[in-house]
């Protein structure tokens, strides 16, 4: 059986899609990218049965920056291993102070190029791991269900946590509205930050792809993850 595309109508007034290459003043791509179009299909519905691979992002809005300054912490959250230890009581949490007292890490003010009322139509397919094959029929009816009835596991975001994104289920094929008139090259841009080959590849070190993008007539294609098109590093964790 194959997968069929999932699609979502997904929208917001902040977004916030940051380019790699410009570490420390945060500026967005001008389209969503694969990762950040995964992580809303994921706050829907994840299993460690399957990944989501995002085959299209059609752009409904044409993209529009703002400009904001926000204050940020310095310090970093732990491994996501030692979160999982504090949450279960294994091990005493270390908060980040972002003022006062020796332990404080501090905070720094950042100017941040966003996205303002940005909308999307994205594509997406479910695909199960080798072994759960033979569930993809009703993982497709799961998602459909709950993407329906608007049930999420967490709040989905538009590349960052403060900025919401709200979706509705397109289950009848719908074009409307058309994407935006939009021809754009964007050069290479940000595929993934992690290894999507394999199950448990979210808890080893980053592994980052990229990809060409091309926007045309307001649609851009993604590559499947396995495709030469994708330019990825070898995941040290085997």
């Amino acid at each position: 059986m194959q997968p069929h595309d999932q699609v979502l109508e997904v929208w917001g007034e902040l977004a916030c899609f940051t380019r790699p290459e410009l570490k420390v003043e945060r500026f967005s791509y001008p389209v969503i990218t694969p990762s950040a179009a995964r992580a809303i299909y994921e706050a829907i519905l994840w299993k460690p049965r399957f990944r989501w691979q995002v085959t299209r992002a059609e752009v409904l809005s044409e993209p529009r920056y703002i400009a904001l300054r926000r204050n940020e912490v310095k310090g970093r959250a732990p491994a996501t291993r030692t979160i999982g230890q504090w949450m279960a009581g294994k091990k005493e949490p270390t908060p980040l102070w972002a003022d006062g007292g020796e332990e404080a890490t501090g905070r720094t003010q950042r100017q941040t190029m966003a996205l303002k009322q940005v909308r999307y139509r994205l594509h997406a397919q479910i695909h199960p791991w080798p072994e759960h094959a033979g569930e993809l029929a009703a993982l497709e009816t799961q998602f459909r269900r709950r993407a329906r009835r608007g049930q999420c596991i967490y709040q989905p975001y538009l590349g960052c946590r403060e900025f919401p994104a709200y979706f509705r289920l397109v289950d009848n094929g719908s074009c409307d509205p058309p994407p935006a008139p939009l021809d754009m090259d964007l050069g290479l841009m940000l595929y993934d930050v992690f290894d999507l080959s394999r199950p448990g590849a979210s808890e080893d070190a980053a592994c980052i792809s990229v990809f060409h993008g091309t926007l045309r007539e307001g649609v851009m294609e993604v590559p499947d993850y396995s495709s030469p098109a994708v330019l990825r590093a070898v995941s040290e964790a085997r």
